[in-house]
């Protein structure tokens, strides 16, 4: 059996199987894969032993080791020269030491696919957020997200395509609190400058590669003067380098009212990192559901991959029924960050016709399949398209 898969892999590099396979559905997130492959800040780590990759995997919590699972047996069947590094992490415990190797992993193979680690509020407070410290200790000060309107899924609203840029290590997240007295915490809300001015450069290097016309500032300085005025200072400040695109702000509570009205108003979005957490599940939500939309959190030196709306799905986990969809395109995201860009365009295009032209929808959709039947039926679209494929 394995010497007939290698058999096929060996296959696959010989005949460049994807030539021209590329239809209407790639231009479904094609524009991540342009982004990607012309990406100047962040540099992939070089292929080592015959042109694989090794990335490490965070199965987290919840949905997580099963979803994360399936990409992994989607990745072997499409030969993905791609070897993970599986490091498991703790959510119950309270030391240290499982972050720290999955931390030490990420700097050593410089690319992270992980599920959600679940934050216990039983805890004590002394003990922070593991997504959050991963975060913060690799400085991933971008976490992107790409909110499109998908075909074959049935929504209130149409046409929708926006680019949600959000502040990844600051703002409310910064885990600064203390009670003053009894019955007082304090909380502090951290924005500096230095990152307001590169999450705005970031924003508007995107929408620029992108060919995006507008970027809109997130912000409450109604009310935060100092601190959100600042952030909103900075994007203003970055916008006067960008002439051809339109920059605007608008104040969080507004924001969350027009996404649900007229969210096709909206094209570049980019903000601190709270109202990210909340914009990023509205628009998950105005699309079909956190498990549509993938996730990309990026640094000058490391990436980490994930689901857009970082939710563990503890409820329904090991019950075969929750989507994979977002945690294959997040795996796709992560191999085109790789310059693997013809594997993410054969998976992405797969997972897209199962969901557009098979109708094989998970019971969040609406549908009757379960999650094995949705990876299954992406594994017999690859395989259908021509491509050599180890065996199922």
């Amino acid at each position: 059996m394995a010497a007939h898969s290698a058999v096929l892999c060996a296959s696959k590099i010989i005949n460049p199987f994807w030539v021209g396979r590329l239809g209407n559905t790639a231009k479904v997130f094609g524009t991540t894969l342009i982004s990607h492959r012309n990406k100047t800040s962040l540099t992939p780590p070089p292929a080592k032993y015959g042109g694989r990759h090794t990335v490490t995997l965070i199965p987290g919590d919840g949905i997580g080791p099963e979803l994360l699972n399936h990409v992994r047996e989607v990745f072997r069947f499409t030969c993905v020269p791609v070897d993970f590094e599986v490091v498991n992490v703790n959510s119950a415990l309270e030391t240290d030491d499982d972050m720290n190797n999955a931390i030490t992993a990420i700097r050593r193979n410089g690319v992270a696919l992980k599920g959600n680690i679940e934050t216990k509020h039983t805890l004590p407070a002394s003990v922070k957020s593991r997504n959050n410290v991963l975060r913060t200790s690799l400085d991933l000060y971008a976490n992107v997200m790409h909110c499109q309107s998908l075909p074959g899924v049935q929504t209130r609203h149409k046409n929708i395509d926006i680019m949600i840029i959000r502040e990844n290590t600051e703002g409310e997240y910064s885990s600064l609190e203390h009670e003053s007295v009894s019955g007082v915490v304090e909380s502090l809300k951290i924005i500096t400058r230095n990152n307001s001015l590169r999450i705005a450069d970031y924003a508007f290097k995107l929408a620029r590669e992108r060919g995006r016309r507008r970027v809109t500032a997130v912000h409450k300085a109604n009310i935060m003067k100092l601190g959100d005025g600042l952030f909103l200072q900075c994007c203003r400040e970055v916008a006067s380098g960008y002439p051809e695109i339109t920059f605007d702000s608008m104040i969080v509570d507004n924001t969350t009212m027009q996404l649900v009205s007229k969210p096709q108003q909206f094209d570049v979005m980019v903000m601190p990192n709270l109202y990210g957490n909340v914009v990023s599940n509205v628009c998950a939500g105005l699309v079909g559901g956190p498990g549509l939309v993938p996730g990309a959190n990026y640094g000058h030196v490391y990436a980490v991959f994930e689901t857009a709306t970082r939710n563990t799905g503890k409820s329904i986990a090991e019950k075969n029924i929750a989507n994979p969809t977002a945690m294959l395109l997040a795996s796709c995201l992560m191999l085109d960050h790789l310059k693997l860009n013809d594997y993410a365009s054969v998976i992405r295009n797969a997972v897209l016709t199962t969901m557009n032209e098979t109708r094989l929808h998970t019971a969040d959709l609406g549908g009757q399949g379960t999650t094995l039947e949705v990876v299954q039926s992406v594994m017999r679209v690859i395989q259908s398209k021509g491509q050599f494929t180890a065996e199922l």
